[in-house]
């Protein structure tokens, strides 16, 4: 079979070639070699993107799921698999970028025996290992579909709620015990993002993110695969997302004005410009369009907001690990080539997974996607002018 060579492809090959280059880097020369991290400033891109932003990332499975199969919002149920796909191999993906970030891999799994339950890392060790058993076992069913191995396939069926109420539960706690992590540096930590108030924001993040990708997912895969989109889907989508992004923006404002740092936030600093920059793309430009009714139901519109949503708390997620902590660290981080190019790799990696997974598995069921995705006959007609939706 001769395979076509596409712009994307020289791109993915790019990224894992260099990958690759990077990996004998780390592994043969060690973390210095590989990092600018040091004593002073030992957590990087590695943990600030890769581990942080791919946890948030992946909090659609938890979101949806719930929707679905505990609030039996069956609707929604078109846009579950390809939520799962995707919470999956995010978790999967962090598992394996927080090998390259521990001096010791090899001992990744000493807290399943070592346990410290004193220690908030250990939580979030537990959660993430759990969790994505959890996410695993969800999946399963897709698997089993495409085998036809109908035993296996009834028993996960039977235990399926528990596993979703298992699941929200560890990721809800985990969610926000990333947040909790950084409660442990009230010193270190710049005032724009230090608060109490921080596993709260992890959480109510990871609900708009999760929300935002599932909207820029739905957009990608109807692109892509030439599948119809689930306007009226989305559209419901987006206006949760309005109310999420509502409650984040008046809690982060309220903060701000007990902590007495609102006047901060307009005295230039290296801080003030990244701080202004993901308040505007997480919450001033999306609130902004989806309080326009003609924006908030185009698809081209929800696209775009879900993007603003997730640049903006990528850039929350990488201000609160890395720029909120350079200042006490005295120094300005900037990944060497092969944090760059291993960070690149994961993510063309997790591209190609999902097209190979949606390609040969049952992922967007055809017969399941007509009967719900359409629930009124009004919105039929609109519904395939959008059928290239994030053009």
């Amino acid at each position: 079979m001769k395979m076509k060579i596409t712009f994307w492809k020289i791109v993915f090959l790019f990224l894992m070639a260099a990958g690759v280059c990077a990996t004998y880097v780390r592994f043969a020369k060690g973390l210095g070699a590989a990092t600018n991290l040091s004593d002073q400033f030992p957590w990087g891109i590695w943990v600030g993107f890769d581990v942080l932003c791919g946890v948030m990332l992946a909090a659609g499975g938890f979101t949806l799921t719930a929707a679905v199969h505990i609030l039996n919002i069956k609707r929604l149920k078109p846009i579950v698999r390809p939520t799962i796909l995707t919470a999956f191999l995010g978790y999967v993906l962090v598992s394996i970028a927080l090998m390259f970030d521990l001096g010791k891999p090899y001992n990744i799994w000493h807290p399943l025996i070592m346990r410290n339950p004193h220690s908030v890392m250990f939580e979030v060790a537990y959660c993430v290992m759990l969790y994505t058993t959890v996410l695993s076992l969800e999946f399963s069913p897709i698997v089993l579909e495409h085998f036809n191995l109908q035993k296996p396939l009834k028993i996960v069926r039977a235990v399926l709620i528990p596993l979703v109420i298992g699941g929200v539960i560890l990721s809800t706690l985990h969610q926000s015990s990333l947040g909790t992590l950084y409660l442990i540096m009230p010193g270190k930590l710049h005032p724009f993002w230090y608060t109490p108030l921080l596993p709260v924001f992890f959480f109510l993040s990871a609900i708009a993110v999760g929300l935002a990708m599932t909207i820029f997912e739905s957009s990608m895969s109807a692109k892509h695969f030439g599948r119809q989109l689930e306007l009226p889907i989305i559209q419901e989508l987006g206006r949760v997302l309005l109310v999420v992004l509502g409650v984040i923006a008046i809690l982060r404002f309220e903060d701000l004005l007990h902590r007495g740092m609102l006047a901060q936030t307009l005295k230039p600093s290296y801080e003030m410009y990244l701080f202004w920059l993901e308040i505007s793309l997480s919450a001033v430009l999306p609130l902004i369009l989806l309080t326009q009714k003609k924006i908030r139901s185009s698809a081209g519109g929800l696209y775009v907001i879900a993007v603003l949503v997730v640049l903006g708390f990528i850039t929350n997620r990488l201000n609160v690990s890395i720029t909120g902590l350079e200042a006490s660290a005295g120094m300005h981080y900037v990944p060497k080539w092969p944090e760059l190019a291993i960070t690149g790799a994961i993510i063309a990696a997790g591209f190609a997974l999902f097209g190979l997974a949606a390609k040969y598995l049952p992922i967007f069921p055809a017969e399941e996607h007509h009967a719900l995705a359409q629930p009124e006959p009004e919105r039929v007609a609109g519904a395939g002018t959008f059928v290239h939706a994030g053009d």
